[in-house]
This record gives structure tokens, sequence and C-alpha cells, in this order.
């Protein structure tokens, strides 16, 4: 039969301490003493280590709070796009073009191979100054897009986008969808090979 886990949570380990040391009476060792075996049978080197690990804990997860968006950065960015979400013009400040980039990887499908013709029709639909070479090197030099050596095959890089992107991506999203159906064919993509 196996043992089921059972979970133990400690608020204060002082005042655990200080509890199981009253129960075990004279035989008790010195608070600190039991505090350092607390520590150790939970896995941790002593209670020292066992704090720097809570502390570290703490840091780190306040580290993953997301920074506030540059909500600036993103009206001037959604300025370049037009009503339907199409990338009207080349933006000059170069964090206004990194953060329209993003924008356009989004529609680019994940794990998929694409011909060059097909990276240059996707992005022929998502922009009106018909340089799609621009924006294909430029993304593959912001590590949005990848390619092999031959030049045969690109690849769009899945990462977590930045703030201002997520808000960007969204935002297109909604734009986009007001767009009425496109009667072609869209691009024929073929599914990557691993």
């Amino acid at each position: 039969m196996t043992r089921k886990s059972l979970p133990l949570q400690v608020d204060d380990l002082s005042h655990f301490s200080r509890a199981l040391a009253r129960q075990l009476g004279e035989a008790s060792p010195p608070h600190l003493t039991l505090m350092n075996m607390l520590a150790r049978a939970a896995g941790f080197q002593n209670l020292q280590h066992q704090r720097a690990v809570q502390a570290a804990a703490g840091r780190l997860a306040q580290a993953k709070t997301a920074a506030p968006a540059d909500h600036r950065l993103i009206e001037r960015t959604l300025t370049q796009f037009d009503a339907s979400g199409r990338l009207l013009r080349w933006p000059s400040r170069r964090a206004v073009q990194t953060l329209a980039l993003f924008g356009l990887w989004a529609v680019f499908p994940t794990d998929t191979l694409l011909s060059e013709a097909e990276v240059n029709r996707i992005l022929l639909a998502e922009h009106d100054f018909k340089d799609p070479a621009t924006l294909r090197r430029t993304m593959i030099s912001c590590g949005l897009l990848t390619r092999q050596r031959d030049g045969r095959n690109y690849r769009r890089i899945e990462q977590e986008p930045p703030t201002e992107a997520k808000a960007l991506i969204s935002r297109l999203s909604a734009r986009r969808k007001q767009r009425p159906e496109p009667t072609a064919a869209g691009p024929v993509s073929r599914p990557l090979k691993r």
C-alpha cells in the first residue's frame, strides 16, 4: 500500500520550533539548533540557507511582475498602422520600428517553414509601402524570423513578446478582424520538419 504525501506548511518556523520544544520538554535542544534541524529536515543545509532561498524566491517573484507598458510608444506605433492593421510606412524611430515588427511577427504561422515567396506574400498583405525585403531582413536581424543558410526556408522564432508588443498585437488583432476576407488563396505553408 502506497503512502499518501501529507503536506505541512508552517507560516512561522520560530513559532513552530518553540511549540515543538515545549512538547519535547527537557530533551529539547536549544532554539537555534532545533530551527536548524527543522530546516535540514525540509531539505535545506541549515536555517541560513533556508532564509537565503526564500529571500531569493521573493526577489524573483517581484522581478516577474511586468514593468508597466510604455503607452506612448504603443500609441506612436499604432499611428503607423491603418484601421485594418496594415503598416502604412516604415517608421523612422528604431523603437517604433521594432515594435511594429512584432505586430507583423504575430501574423506568421507558428512552427511552419515558409519559402521566401510565402514570407513576401504575408508581408505584402500586411503593409502598404511595398518593401517586403526590408521588413524580412529587419525581422531576421531583430530575432523575429530565422532563415536557413541557403535562404530557401524561413520560420518565425517563438518567444515571449515584450509588454508593449503584447498590447500592440492585441490592438492590431482587433483591427485585423475588421478586414474583409481575402478572395485569393493565402500562403501555402509546409509543417515544420523536425
